[in-house]
């Protein structure tokens, strides 16, 4: 990244830390042995892959063997959604998610009804927050699984997991979450959550690209409940064979550590720069947050301004990355299927933009953004 580049898009992917670099470099020169190989160079990359497990697990409050890798949160998603509706021993046929969750999950489910599942889509009131007894009445006798995000990627509207979790509990179904843009900025306890699989990625908390993790229940492998969806060697348990990316893998297990021990350090820095980029906007005439000012999680402001196109922004200030959406489909000049769910209008979602600040941000960083915002719509 250059370093002129003022980085304002980290819910897309953050920079690596140069800690965590350092560890992936070790594993990519010095220790590459196959973590599956009996002898020794071998068990030194046995030992990462089990230090990791310890470190992801710590993170969410769950067991190391628990935890296991994939190549990021779509992969498990995918696996989850796929790997319990699929198995045998799962007869139930019907599925319930929310319109505004990441497309991983809305196109695995879009997959999952057309060869025969029944999906249900929560809908969203104007702040993005579902409704809890809409949840309750939509679960039957053939309800297999709810699955539902902790942090929106687009919004920063934060889902009330735990009393989700009571819900599932009580009803006796799965509940699958997708944890990409909670985990690393705020603690959980997985098990207080009464959450069966969650999701994660390691771009997402200053960790590489193309490695992830995903928390499966002890409950769920003990009984042999969920299917893999890559067969071969074996490798974890069965449930994601192929030879392990050892240097990925430390590397993930790094940035956990980091977050774990930085995520109070690093919630007051951030905090800090986003209510002081807030208050600024929010002065300019007619503009407003998108999503629930409260139950929004500390580094992510997405902003309604009157007339602001933000594809042209974004193509204008090319020394600043921000986002008028989720990087999945950022290539695509559509308006935001988040925003058009809260109620929004194609035009309003346009003239919307998302800004996620991470832990190297600077107030320099945010004085300049803002400054740029009130030029383009003075300009344009």
């Amino acid at each position: 990244m250059e370093n002129s580049i003022i980085y304002l898009d980290n819910n897309a992917t953050t920079t690596v830390d140069d800690r965590v670099i350092k560890i992936i470099t070790s594993y990519f020169s010095d220790l590459y042995g196959n973590a599956s190989s009996l002898y020794s160079f071998g068990n030194k990359a046995k030992i990462a892959i089990d230090k990791a497990k310890v470190e992801s697990a710590k993170l969410i409050g769950a067991e190391p063997n628990e935890i296991y890798f994939t190549s990021g949160a779509t992969e498990g998603i995918n696996f989850a959604l796929k790997g319990l509706a699929m198995h045998p021993v799962n007869r139930k046929k019907h599925i319930i998610t929310c319109r505004t969750e990441h497309k991983a999950v809305l196109e695995t489910c879009h997959y999952l009804e057309s060869i025969g599942y029944k999906i249900d889509y929560l809908p969203v009131d104007a702040e993005g927050n579902i409704d809890l007894e809409a949840l309750q009445k939509l679960i039957s006798n053939d309800t297999l699984l709810v699955c539902l995000m902790w942090v929106n990627n687009e919004t920063g509207v934060i889902y009330p997991i735990e009393k989700i979790g009571e819900i599932t509990k009580a009803a006796d179904v799965y509940f699958i979450c997708d944890g990409t843009q909670g985990v690393g900025k705020l603690p959980i306890n997985i098990n207080e959550c009464n959450i069966d699989v969650l999701c994660f990625s390691g771009h997402k908390m200053y960790g590489p690209k193309g490695i992830g993790g995903i928390y499966i229940n002890q409950s769920i492998t003990r009984q042999n409940k969920i299917q893999p969806l890559i067969h071969g060697g074996g490798q974890e348990d069965g449930l994601r064979s192929g030879t392990y990316n050892v240097p990925l893998i430390a590397g993930l297990g790094n940035a956990c550590e980091i977050a774990f021990e930085e995520m109070e350090k690093n919630r007051t820095h951030i905090e800090h720069l986003q209510i002081f980029l807030e208050k600024e906007l929010l002065q300019i005439k007619g503009a407003f947050i998108n999503g629930n000012r409260v139950s929004r999680i500390y580094n992510t402001i997405n902003i309604y301004i009157p007339g602001f196109d933000s594809e042209i922004f974004i193509g204008v200030n090319k020394d600043i990355a921000v986002s008028n959406g989720s990087a999945c489909t950022s290539e695509l000049i559509q308006p935001s299927h988040v925003l058009l769910a809260m109620g929004l209008n194609n035009n309003d979602a346009m003239n919307s933009l998302r800004i996620s600040i991470g832990k190297h941000n600077t107030k320099e960083d945010i004085q300049l953004l803002i400054q740029r915002i009130k030029d383009f719509i003075n300009n344009y």
